[in-house]
């Protein structure tokens, strides 16, 4: 298994596909997927029965997983950026390669 190096709660914009240059927060990593549900994202349409809690049904948009090979970090000054690791003290952190920041 791979350690992925977007989390949940980063912001991100799409580098490639339908939705490229759009900006998101990532919900959701599926780590073992390697994608990633970013919040108003790659909506499709999702068909719904009449049921208990959704008596109307219907049809709802909801986010759809983008890999995460198509995605890059914002970082605070609101550029994309690469990530890396870096060890400070006992602990694993992440780093902006382009801005040398913390993230």
């Amino acid at each position: 298994m791979t350690k992925l190096k977007i989390k949940s709660g980063d912001t991100v914009r799409v580098i490639a596909g339908d939705h490229k240059g759009q900006e998101g927060k990532v919900q959701k990593v599926l780590v073992d997927k390697q994608k990633a549900i970013v919040e108003g994202i790659n909506l499709v349409s999702k068909h719904q029965k009449p049921s208990a809690s959704n008596p109307q049904g219907g049809i709802q948009k909801k986010e759809a997983p983008i890999h995460i090979s198509n995605l890059s970090l914002i970082d605070k000054n609101g550029e994309t950026t690469r990530v890396g690791f870096k060890m400070e003290g006992e602990k694993k952190v992440r780093f902006s390669k382009k801005s040398n920041e913390l993230i």
